[in-house]
């Protein structure tokens, strides 16, 4: 029995814990990408970390952009202006993911009107990142509307340069002016890319999250199919003993304190293996070599079910035909827990004198298993309730194994129950779920 265990490496998809999706990981084209995705993200837990350094970070750089425009002032607008039009530029860049379409505008503005006061600057480099952050930040309309402003902006200044004279010495203005505009086409199509990546990546967590929740919907029905088989059998043997023990008590004293004993052999075998199954799914901080590890009961525990069974008032007969040495743990975990379903509902449902035939066939081609019972029913009213759950229990098991199980009265009176398993890997078990 294992658990799943959430603390497995991710590889490189850093920001998210657990596992990758299989259909993501499975082919070398979608890895690459992951993989791309993944070192994105892990630039964006950074970021999420240490908010304030970007924030105030990108500012600055564009600032120190303009430091050069400002020490050679004198060919330009002055000292004032060129400060003034660097820090109009600069300042609006702390708001740009919270409102990205008015520090556009801001900056357009500002360089609109810097343009006649030919106070040029490197803090222009905050236009770009202002239309990056609509991008990213903005609608698609947005993003349209302020590249288009943008490539307009920058046509009428090559034009108005161009016939004015002043990129004559400029070498193939034209070829200048396109790679200006492909640039800042660039800048938005980056933003715009990393919009959709944070809609992949709340993809992936949307995925990973569906399939934590199916991971512990499993382990929750195989805990349960687990403590239902335990407890379900062995409160009937106990139902069963202590109804024989009072029939015995006036008239046999020894046997009901006999009776007594197996019960509270019977009580705590069972609470061992409700132990070992609350210690694997237990606190993942518990070491697991502190759990009381044992092996899961198999075809060698059948003997000492039986005499358990026994006790409680029904004989019982084994008969095994052919090689099973040969299953695997798990299929004979899955043999144990039928026949110990099927002499559960026998306990229930069946009269205390019935007599229970267990048969094990090992065909080459596949495990069966038949428990017959010669009744007669229980009387009305009497034994334990059931819940339905033991025989869905034994078809999900077989289901593992590629088999099924067929159920009804037989011509004694009583009732049967046939099961035939591949021995083969089982079909598709769940994570987490005993194989």
């Amino acid at each position: 029995m294992t658990a799943p265990n959430p603390s497995a490496p991710a590889g490189p998809y850093t920001r998210l814990p657990g596992r990758l999706p299989e259909s993501l990981t499975s082919d070398p084209e979608q890895r690459v990408i992951v993989s791309i995705i993944s070192r994105l993200a892990g630039w964006r837990l950074a970021d999420q970390a240490h908010p304030q350094v970007r924030r105030w970070g990108v500012p600055a750089v564009c600032a120190a952009l303009g430091i050069p425009a400002l020490l050679n002032s004198a060919d330009h607008a002055g000292v004032p202006v060129q400060l003034a039009v660097t820090l109009a530029l600069a300042v609006p860049l702390l708001w740009r993911e919270q409102r990205p379409v008015l520090v556009f505008a801001l900056t357009t503005v500002v360089s609109v009107v810097a343009l006649p006061l030919g106070a040029f600057s490197g803090t222009e480099a905050a236009r770009a990142v202002a239309l990056y952050n609509v991008g990213r930040n903005g609608t698609p309309r947005q993003l349209v509307i302020a590249l288009c402003v943008t490539l307009a902006q920058l046509g009428a200044w090559a034009a108005v340069y161009w016939t004015g004279g002043q990129l004559e010495q400029t070498t193939r203005p034209e070829a200048v002016t396109a790679l200006a505009m492909a640039a800042v086409t660039a800048f938005a199509g980056l933003g715009l890319a990393g919009r959709l990546v944070n809609v992949v990546i709340a993809a992936l967590e949307k995925e990973r999250d569906q399939q934590a929740r199916l991971a512990t919907a499993q382990e929750r029905a195989r805990v349960s199919r687990e403590m239902h088989d335990i407890l379900g059998h062995t409160l009937a043997v106990i139902v069963g003993l202590a109804d024989g023990a009072s029939a015995l008590a006036p008239k046999c004293p020894e046997r009901g304190a006999e009776t007594l004993g197996i019960i509270a052999d019977s009580g705590r075998a069972a609470l061992d293996e409700l132990r070992r199954l609350l210690a694997v799914i237990g606190d993942e901080d518990t070491p697991r070599e502190a759990a009381p590890l044992a092996p899961q009961p198999g075809l060698s525990d059948l003997e000492s079910l039986l005499e358990r069974f026994r006790a409680a008032g029904p004989t019982a007969t084994l008969h095994t035909e052919g090689d099973l040495s040969r299953l695997g743990q798990g299929l004979q975990l899955a043999v144990y827990r039928i026949v110990q379903e099927a002499l559960t509902n026998t306990l229930k449902h069946a009269a205390p004198d019935t007599s229970v035939t267990i048969t094990l066939t090992a065909a080459p081609d596949a495990i069966h298993v038949t428990v017959e019972d010669t009744g007669p029913p229980r009387a009305k009213g009497a034994g334990v309730r059931s819940s339905g759950k033991g025989l869905v229990g034994m078809r999900e098991r077989a289901a593992l194994y590629q088999g099924a199980v067929n159920c009804g009265t037989n011509s004694r009176g009583g009732w049967t129950v046939r099961t035939r398993l591949v021995p083969t890997t089982p079909t598709a078990p769940p994570e987490g779920h005993p194989a």
